[in-house]
């Protein structure tokens, strides 16, 4: 009995010490202030402006520089650039996970940090590479960002993101425990949730970091199709790292060194950005001959 006293006290400050970190994380104050009378419009259309926009995470090491773009809604925008140029903290800054140091993002022409930091949110949603589940069931991971979701709109939006079939399979349907994390989802699977919460949500700007990057073939097309259908009328971003996703894009920006490039179609880069020509050869093409640009290269010699 005395061995077991002692083995409960250990357990017992164990659980005191991740208690007070659990509650340390939950009061600590949010470091994004709002204004007076932040803003709660009934509709967002998706137009985002940056404006001369920098950022470091260390102000002396700026990761952005002077960033100036705008994305029409409904325009789907690819983000290409070798690694670390900074693609994934511009995203960030449209859900005011950081703050520029200097410039100003806008949507529909108001500056971000005039929205509601939890309107604004509720306007955005992200499905990222590593989607990150819960130890509760399907329909609970789906509508995890949606707690009041009905039944009804937690299928549907399976549905919409080719998910119901795959979760109709498994013993418990949308009650079946998937483990901590996802443990008993393929990679497939766990995107599909990732996407079933984004249609849940109903976005009016979509950002993607390319979710099919580490799926297999089978996977992929199931993934891609769902995020076909997910990335109909809504403005979205895409950190793209494959040639299928910066081909379908409306517009291309190439990021080098923290800053903008370059901007057009893949045709019209692959002709007048040697930069970007060369990122397509080492990073997107398995083929070392561009035929288009053989092709332009061609023409002009003619003319």
């Amino acid at each position: 009995p005395i061995s077991v006293l002692a083995g409960l006290y250990v357990e017992v400050s164990k659980a005191v010490a991740a208690y007070r970190r659990v509650e340390l994380i939950l009061t600590t104050r949010s470091d994004i202030a709002s204004t007076p009378h932040p803003r709660r419009p009934q509709r967002v259309e998706g137009r985002i402006e940056f404006d001369h926009v920098s950022f470091g995470y260390d102000p002396q090491q700026p990761v952005l520089r002077d960033i100036n773009c705008t994305i029409a809604p409904g325009e789907t925008v690819a983000l290409v650039g070798p690694s670390g140029v900074g693609k994934s903290t511009l995203v960030k800054l449209i859900p005011r996970f950081y703050h520029p140091t200097s410039g100003s993002v806008r949507i529909d022409g108001v500056p971000v940090s005039a929205y509601d930091p939890q309107y604004l949110r509720s306007q955005i949603a992200i499905v990222p590479q590593e989607t990150h589940l819960f130890g509760f069931s399907i329909g609970e991971n789906i509508a995890c960002g949606q707690p009041n979701a009905s039944k009804e709109q937690i299928i549907a939006a399976a549905k919409m993101a080719n998910a119901h079939e795959f979760i109709s399979e498994m013993e418990h349907g949308y009650d079946a425990e998937i483990g901590e994390n996802g443990l008993r989802l393929s990679g497939g699977q766990r995107q599909r949730i990732a996407i079933a919460r984004a249609f849940l949500q109903d976005p009016r700007i979509l950002i993607l970091d390319e979710a099919t990057s580490a799926l297999d073939t089978h996977a992929e097309h199931k993934v891609q199709e769902a995020l076909g259908k997910l990335m109909a009328g809504r403005t979205t971003l895409v950190i793209a790292h494959r040639l299928s996703t910066i081909e379908r894009a409306d517009k291309i920006v190439v990021l080098q060194e923290g800053q903008v490039l370059a901007t057009g179609t893949h045709e019209h880069l692959l002709q007048d950005c040697p930069f970007y020509r060369d990122l397509y050869q080492k990073q997107f093409s398995q083929s070392p001959v561009m035929p288009a640009v053989a092709e332009s290269q061609s023409s002009r010699k003619a003319a």
